[in-house]
């Protein structure tokens, strides 16, 4: 198998995160699979950034502890790192402020200074190095290089042509027979899946980790044919976002734990009024601003009971890229099909990680048309039904009034506050849906199977913990479980997984174990758990360690 992992590092503002994906660009052209770490501080500049690029043969969805390459911008990069440079590990360096060390030293300050380029440009002659030292040819590199730098392209390939030139070649890059393939992160995944199923309104306020599905999106406007908006704070994101399923447009917002905490209000709003809604809460290190640019899985249980009063809602943590983009269609789907809101769980590991995405999943989401009012009768916008779903019309139809309302009603959607039968018989309306939004999840993959599907010894997961502990379940032979939907809780699916096991630990990134209560109510108790709460994510090296004893204990 070819595995590699490569570490580039410097401080805010040297462009180790740019340099980063450029690597992982050049790799992916010789057909390799690819996942990117990012660590940042939430600094603009100074502090300690780093990308680790993994690159295999086969589908990576990790970062390991060791590297196989190390480079260093400053001499920080080599103090933090170098202790995790395997033995046969090559250290490539900035010579101009490093001193001197074993390894390939580059002097990219001289070299972007000699060709009249700006200090941001130097990690474009650390790639260019690197390339070298992995074999790469000029030209190969030259293409790649080029396609990324769209401005000031040739003053970027005069200083990535001398700094290759200046490099050795130390080592020959075997090349893999497999097509190149999209690169994308996990909140580039969720906007074009979004799109995919007929997104027609974006709405946020910029907070990590969520923040760069505005962008995307933005970006991007005219050529999916959408409506992106930024507004003041989350509040007025949840109530715009009403209003415009209201009107007949889907509608996606995006957020973290905190401004989640501001939406609720307006979440149990969607409910009583059964309006669609699609919420991406991107969880971060908490509580309070905690840790905003590192990790955690600790909004489960938030996510699951937010919002006042009795309402259902679909809960769906994907994770990987794929999985994002899939699930993020579904979701804006399901929530039209059944008019309640749906959750989209995700975390800065699925959201900002950068991942080897399957072309082929774009044909498996397009829009699915929700339950429409034919005009035939007069129209009742909370008509109770055995189902528990009304037909939509929207303002300006002829013939249809939409009485949106935070009271509890009838079916016109008139105030009901003095009638004790109309109040119960429209709640029960509303939730005769989770009957049939139990049956909708059955019929999809809620819950992946990975390793040993027969071994008696299993670990569970969710959400971006997935990639570690896939490798770990795969290199020991043991079963891993993964419920992607949350709620409705995929009850079959899950006993069916949990068939013949005896051994069960739960994996997770937060301090409580909110995975852990989450399966105690539906009678699943696990024998072990594994918990992290750094604001880092799992590496699959740390899982093994942990889980060998536990796994042999009686």
């Amino acid at each position: 198998m070819s595995d590699y992992s490569i570490l580039i590092g410097g401080a805010a503002g040297q462009g180790s995160r740019k340099a980063g994906l450029l690597i992982a660009k050049l790799l992916n052209q010789f057909g390799y699979r690819i996942f990117i770490y990012d660590d940042y501080q939430s600094l603009i500049k100074g502090g300690h950034n780093f990308s680790k690029i993994r690159a295999s043969d086969k589908e990576v969805l990790s970062h390991r502890t060791k590297i196989d390459f190390l480079l260093a911008i400053n001499t920080d990069t080599i103090q933090r790192h170098k202790h995790n440079l395997e033995e046969k590990g090559i250290l490539i360096y900035n010579s101009d402020e490093i001193v001197s060390q074993e390894g390939v030293g580059i002097p990219i300050k001289k070299i972007t200074k000699e060709e009249g380029g700006l200090p941001i440009m130097e990690n474009v002659a650390l790639v260019a190095g690197f390339a070298k030292v992995l074999g790469m040819d000029w030209e190969t590199t030259k293409g790649v290089l080029s396609k990324e730098f769209k401005k000031k392209t040739e003053i970027n390939l005069r200083i990535a042509k001398r700094a290759w030139e200046k490099a050795p070649t130390l080592t020959k890059l075997k090349r893999i027979d497999q097509k190149p393939v999209p690169l994308l992160t996990g909140n580039e995944a969720i906007a074009l899946g979004a799109v995919k199923a007929g997104l027609d309104l974006y709405i946020a306020y910029p907070m990590t980790p969520s923040t760069s599905i505005l962008h995307y999106l933005a970006a991007f406007k005219k050529e999916f044919n959408i409506a992106v908006s930024q507004l003041e704070n989350e509040v007025g994101i949840i109530n715009a976002a009403i209003g415009g399923a209201y009107a007949g447009a889907r509608t996606m917002v995006g957020t973290s734990g905190g401004g989640f905490a501001l939406m609720t209000e307006g979440l149990s709003l969607a409910a009583q009024s059964e309006t669609p809604i699609v919420i991406v809460e991107s969880q971060r290190a908490a509580p309070a601003t905690g840790v905003p640019t590192y990790t955690a899985q600790a909004d489960l249980l938030f996510v699951l009971g937010a919002g006042h009063g009795d309402f259902v809602r679909f809960v769906i943590a994907p994770g990987d890229a794929n999985e994002a983009f899939y699930w993020t269609g579904i979701c804006l789907n399901l929530s039209w099909k059944y008019q309640t809101p749906s959750i989209l769980l995700v975390d800065k590991e699925v959201s900002e990680s950068t991942f080897s995405f399957d072309p082929a999943l774009l044909d498996k989401i397009k829009p699915e048309p929700p339950l429409l009012w034919k005009g035939k009768e007069d129209y009742k916008r909370y008509k109770i039904t055995e189902e528990g779903i009304s037909a939509l019309g929207f303002p300006g139809e002829k013939g249809v009034v939409v009485k949106g309302t935070s009271y509890e009603h009838d079916e016109f959607g008139i105030t009901v506050e003095e009638n004790e039968e109309k109040i119960k018989a429209m709640q029960d309306k509303r939730l005769r849906k989770f009957k049939k939004m139990k049956e909708e999840i059955e019929k999809l993959e809620a819950v992946k199977i990975y390793g040993n599907k027969n071994s008696d010894k299993a670990i569970i997961v969710w959400g971006s913990t997935k990639g570690p502990a896939k490798e770990v379940a795969e290199k020991l032979d043991i079963k891993m479980i993964q419920p992607i939907v949350i709620q409705p809780w995929p009850e079959r699916q899950m006993k069916e997984a949990l068939k013949g096991v005896k051994k069960l630990i739960v994996i997770e990134t937060n301090a409580l174990g909110q995975m852990e209560k989450v399966l105690n109510c539906y009678g699943i108790k696990p024998q072990g758990r594994i918990l992290k709460y750094t604001g880092r994510p799992f590496v699959p090296e740390e899982i093994e360690e942990q889980v060998i004893p536990m796994l042999s204990s009686s």
